[in-house]
């Protein structure tokens, strides 16, 4: 009975661990992608309405979580085309899904890489894109093979900052995601839950571990600036 009950305290301790990690990994994933290309490119243009396009890039940063939790729900709802669109193919909804909060974690980490790759490409030198572009690089292979690597610490630094600003994303999650043991729980909403009905021995060992594994993270960071 015993061992039962250690089991079970165990998988209730590491579910929202596991979850968070799954859905910091998926997101981070995304996010490097799309804000080391958005960076990349708005680094090197300029057009009318620039301006506009990057503060709303970067509105999720400023925005309380709740809002942003808000405009999820209207943007993917049931009354929205994506979310009918999203249920006509799926069969289910995906608010109050892992998916859900898969996507309320891109949307708070993505001004992070974008404003990171965006800094790291403007340090590259043009001359040395030009010079490439002399040598018959063409712009994939430019932006693969001199960009990139040149602008590297900038894009490992918004990819560690991403991670961490989505394994601890709280208030979006919680409005789009909810709050579901097994299935959408994660460790900023369980260690709420678990202060809310006085379980502190839970509380601690989620807020010690997730404090653990940022700290990991901002680490990396310093040492990689460095």
């Amino acid at each position: 009975m015993d061992l039962l009950l250690d089991r079970d305290f165990m998988n209730e301790f590491l579910n929202p661990i596991w979850l968070s990690l799954k859905i910091a990994t998926i997101s981070g994933i995304v996010v490097i992608i799309i804000g080391t290309l958005a960076g990349r490119l708005l680094a090197r243009q300029s057009f009318k309405g620039k301006a506009i396009l990057e503060t709303v890039f970067m509105l999720p940063m400023v925005l309380p979580p709740t809002v942003v939790g808000f405009f999820l729900i209207v943007i993917f709802g049931k009354n929205s085309i994506a979310g009918q669109a999203i249920e006509w193919i799926f069969k289910q909804p995906i608010i109050f899904t892992w998916w859900a909060a898969v996507i309320a974690s891109i949307v708070v980490a993505f001004p992070l890489m974008y404003q990171s790759a965006k800094s790291g490409f403007h340090g590259v030198s043009r001359d040395i894109e030009d010079a490439a572009r002399v040598d018959g690089a063409n712009e994939w292979k430019l932006f693969l093979l001199i960009s990139v690597p040149l602008a590297s610490k900038s894009l490992i630094t918004g990819s560690i900052l991403s991670f961490a600003r989505a394994l601890g994303e709280f208030g979006a999650t919680l409005m789009f995601a909810g709050n579901i043991p097994g299935k959408t729980q994660t460790i900023p909403t369980a260690i709420y839950i678990a202060l809310d009905s006085g379980n502190m021995t839970m509380a601690w060992m989620w807020v010690i571990s997730i404090v653990i594994l940022s700290f990991i993270m901002l680490l990396t960071v310093r040492i990689k600036q460095e």
